[in-house]
């Protein structure tokens, strides 16, 4: 009798763990499998720097960037065909570099709000990238559309529909590129973007990861002084990477999906004060400087202090006789932002951009550095956790 309702318990829960695998797989497209950690490089620079760098150390590159012509994806120029042939050869170098085309960037989608807002606007773009990936046999797209929903440039366009429009044309695009395609959004890390301008339940379905831009937070229109790329919030300064992450995922966004973003630049203030110069003053922005030349930038002779807030885990300098703060990503706080990330199981890390970092011995080193280093302990911590059940 107990075997008969054993084996009758046994039937109904094969049959009820069928139904769930054949209701979850039901649905406009399969689920985004979860993938290996991401270090991402964004690209913006001439061709004949494509192959400079330790792409080895990468598990994607971004092209920057393909515009709108019409409704299409366009490449504009016989020169950047060229960046794009050199960047999808470097796969001899390493066979699992996936290299994708993008849209946007500050100023490059003014149009997208108008193009994307009918069905024939997205198919078109759908069709024309499906285009442009057979020919280039590229790997991915990253649509950095700045911003829907918000303001973005002055001028830009924007309506409330165009978060259920960056949805439906990521759904365009999964169906005209397969399901093998890697989709990535370039993302606001800001409070404002992460509140209004996507639809996070619906759009990650369509998208393997969030390329979060948690930079810029202080930037180019900020009047008062501050870090832009910090990892964890202040009492004076909310914006963080850790703020934007956490707000995401309150919204439901994978873990995995999340990829979280670092730079390899920094950016000067002329501080509008009469007093010491510090963080949290008010200022103006007056220009950035590159990671590669940062130890020229903020050398001692030329009047810096370098300084640590431990609370922001972020270096800043301060320039009292010139009235100048630089914010900016080092290899501290670069190493504690990749760490940060396998901590928390998140999808990865991306970085704007490749040309301002050293081709060897940089911040992509750093990134390199704590991943292996990471994966080492998790490898060693789980043979001693086999050893120990062994026993």
């Amino acid at each position: 009798m107990r075997k008969d309702r054993l084996t009758r318990s046994l039937q109904v829960l094969a049959s009820l763990l069928l139904a769930t695998l054949i209701i979850s797989g039901c649905g406009d497209t399969p689920p985004v499998k979860e993938d290996q950690f991401r270090v991402i490089g964004y690209f913006s620079g001439p061709t004949n720097m494509v192959d400079s760098f330790e792409v080895e150390k990468l598990t994607h590159l971004i092209f920057c960037f393909g515009h709108l012509k019409g409704n299409r994806l366009d490449i504009g120029s016989a020169g950047d065909s060229a960046t794009i042939e050199k960047m999808v050869g470097l796969k001899k170098r390493n066979p699992e570099l996936k290299v994708m085309l993008s849209l946007g960037g500050w100023t490059g989608c003014e149009p997208c709000s108008d193009v994307f807002n009918s069905v024939e606007g997205r198919n078109e773009f759908a069709a024309s990238l499906k285009e442009l990936t057979d020919y280039f046999h590229t790997d991915g797209f990253d649509l950095d559309w700045e911003y829907p929903v918000i303001p973005g440039p002055p001028g830009h366009p924007y309506r409330e529909e165009d978060s259920d429009n960056v949805t439906l044309l990521m759904k365009a695009i999964r169906e005209a590129c397969g399901d093998d395609f890697d989709i990535s959004i370039a993302a606001g890390g800001f409070t404002t973007f992460i509140d209004k301008s996507l639809d996070w339940t619906n759009v990650v379905k369509y998208t393997n990861f969030i390329n979060l831009m948690t930079y810029d937070l202080i930037h180019g229109y900020s009047r008062t002084s501050g870090h832009h790329t910090p990892l964890y919030s202040t009492p004076q300064q909310t914006e963080s990477t850790d703020h934007a992450v956490q707000m995401l995922i309150t919204k439901g966004v994978p873990k995995h999906q999340i990829v979280i973003g670092a730079v390899t630049y920094g950016r000067f203030f002329q501080m509008e004060v009469d007093s010491l110069v510090d963080l949290y003053q008010p200022c103006h922005f007056i220009y950035g400087f590159s990671y590669k030349h940062m130890q020229d930038s903020l050398a001692p002779e030329r009047g810096f202090n370098i300084l640590w807030d431990s609370i922001a885990h972020a270096p800043y300098a301060l320039n009292q006789d010139r009235n100048i703060l630089a914010t900016y990503e080092d290899e501290r706080s670069m190493a504690l932002k990749t760490k940060y990330a396998i901590d928390q199981g998140l999808g990865g890390i991306m970085f704007w951009q490749l040309c301002d970092d050293k081709p060897k011995g940089g911040l992509l080193e750093v990134i390199n550095g704590v991943k292996g280093k990471e994966a080492a302990k998790a490898a060693k911590a789980e043979g001693a956790k086999g050893a120990e059940e062994a026993k």
